[in-house]
Order: C-alpha cells, then sequence, then structure tokens
C-alpha cells in the first residue's frame, strides 16, 4: 500500500507545470485529489487524466490572488472529503521587467499570487491540521528564493519571502504534528517564462532556453513525494551550476553580485 492511498491531497496551480504533474503523480499513488487553478477547462483535462474514480477528485476553480475567498474554498474541501492531508501551494506567476520599470501594480499582483495567496490558503487550513494534530504543508518556492537575479524583483521577493514565512510556521509548530515541506526547483520545463509579466502586466508570451532545457516536471514530482515520505523539510532540485550559485551566494557574495550582473542568464 502506497504511502499516500486514500489521503486526501490539496494542489494548486493543478493545470499545468509542476502542479499538473503532482497531480499525475499523487493519482498514481492513489491519493484523493483537489485541483485547483483559474482555468477549469484546464483542469478537467488534467482529472481525465488523472484516471482516478469521480469519488476520489474534485475540481475547486480558484484564483489564489482572491484571498478572502480562502477560509471558504478550505469549507468545501473538508465538506466533501472530511480531511485535508496534504496541501500543496504551487500556483505562480514571475514578470520579465527591471525595477525602475516595474510599477507597484504587477509587484501586487506578483505578491498576491506567490506569496498573499499560499498564505491566506494556509491559514484557512492550519486550523484543521493542528486540530486533527498532522497533516503536510508543501511549498513550491524556487532556487530564487535563496539567489537574485536582475529582470525579477518582485518574484524573487515573494519567493524569499515564502522561505522566511514557511521556516516561521515549521518552527512554530515543530511539536504540534504538522510537517512543511519547502521546494526550491531550479529551471523546470513549465510556461512560468512564457507566462511572466512584462512592466505593463501583460504576459509576454515568450519561452527561453534555460525553461526549455530544464528538469521534466514529472521528474520533480517524484522527488517532491519522496521527501514528503521521508520527511524532509527542504528540497533544492536543480542543475550543478544552479546549486553552485547557492553556494557562491551564501559564502561569497560580493562574488556572486560581480557574476549575476553580468551573467548571460539575464
Amino acid at each position: 500500500m502506497s504511502y499516500f492511498e486514500n489521503k486526501v491531497v490539496w494542489i494548486t496551480g493543478a493545470s499545468s507545470g509542476i502542479g499538473e504533474a503532482m497531480a499525475y503523480t499523487f493519482a498514481k499513488h492513489k491519493a484523493k485529489l483537489i485541483l485547483s487553478a483559474r482555468r477549469e477547462v484546464e483542469l478537467e483535462r488534467v482529472k481525465q487524466a488523472c484516471n482516478l474514480p469521480d469519488t476520489d477528485i474534485m475540481l475547486l476553480p480558484l484564483d489564489v490572488s482572491e484571498y478572502n475567498k480562502m477560509a471558504e474554498a478550505a469549507e468545501k474541501v473538508i465538506a466533501r472529503f472530511g480531511v485535508i492531508d496534504i496541501l500543496v501551494n504551487n500556483a505562480g506567476l514571475s514578470h520579465w521587467s527591471k525595477i525602475k520599470d516595474l510599477s507597484l501594480d504587477v509587484i501586487k499582483i506578483i505578491m498576491d499570487v506567490n506569496f498573499m495567496g499560499g498564505v491566506a490558503l494556509t491559514k484557512a487550513v492550519l486550523p484543521h491540521m493542528l486540530n486533527r494534530k498532522q497533516g503536510q504543508i508543501v511549498i513550491v518556492s524556487s532556487i530564487l528564493g535563496k539567489i537574485t537575479t536582475p529582470k525579477q524583483a518582485a518574484y524573487v521577493a515573494s519567493k524569499h519571502a515564502l522561505m522566511g514565512f514557511y521556516d516561521t510556521l515549521r518552527a512554530e509548530t515543530y511539536d504540534a504534528g504538522l510537517k512543511v515541506l519547502l521546494v526550491c526547483p531550479g529551471f523546470v520545463r513549465t510556461n512560468v517564462a512564457k507566462n511572466s509579466l512584462n512592466k505593463e502586466g501583460v504576459p509576454i508570451n515568450k519561452n527561453n532556453n534555460m525553461i526549455e532545457n530544464g528538469l521534466d516536471p514529472l521528474y520533480v514530482s517524484e522527488k517532491v513525494l519522496s521527501s514528503i515520505v521521508s520527511g524532509k523539510e527542504e528540497l533544492l532540485i536543480a542543475g550543478p551550476k544552479e546549486k553552485l550559485a547557492v553556494l557562491i551566494k551564501r559564502f561569497a557574495p560580493g562574488i556572486y553580485s560581480r557574476f549575476i550582473s553580468k551573467s548571460k542568464l539575464v
């Protein structure tokens, strides 16, 4: 019997990318799924591909930036399944613009989707998990929660904020039965670059080579599930150059600053 069989797993950003891949991987392990994202048509496509009985899967269209609706959404899930064993905060959005050109409106959009939405959903689910004295919260952050790169200031800030918030949550609930896993992927083959906003808040609709040559989302999802089973607190999953960048930033920040300002990655 799989560790995840009959566990109730709620995934945001489940209509594409890492979230979609995790839906398939959890389904393979016979979990019960709640799939959330803005695009109901895409959620329906993912649902069909999961090949689970209708009793074991629920579509809950959700815009996480509307964080005043998270408590109501959590109530719907609990009414349907009775419990929430695992919450995967995966929904995310990026941008591509220098700070001097970046509007406050775009910064707010990024922070609402990447930080406030997941925090609000966590807050909605937390009392239920603490009352049961068990539960797992998985946060898909980014390697950019540990390092920086030009033209993505709001995205980088949101991912750094996730690291700080959920490390604190783990410390506060360490003896309360709650587990917190922070996932920090590097380049993964998703639409994150293509969906990135320009300085006016419009998707750039353009991919880049680093993303196109990145890790397979299904590989990432398998690593996430393995990390849940093993009780890891943090998963850094990236190529050797990205991991090296994390070490340089930590131990030689001056060198990292000079490197990243001249890097072709930006």
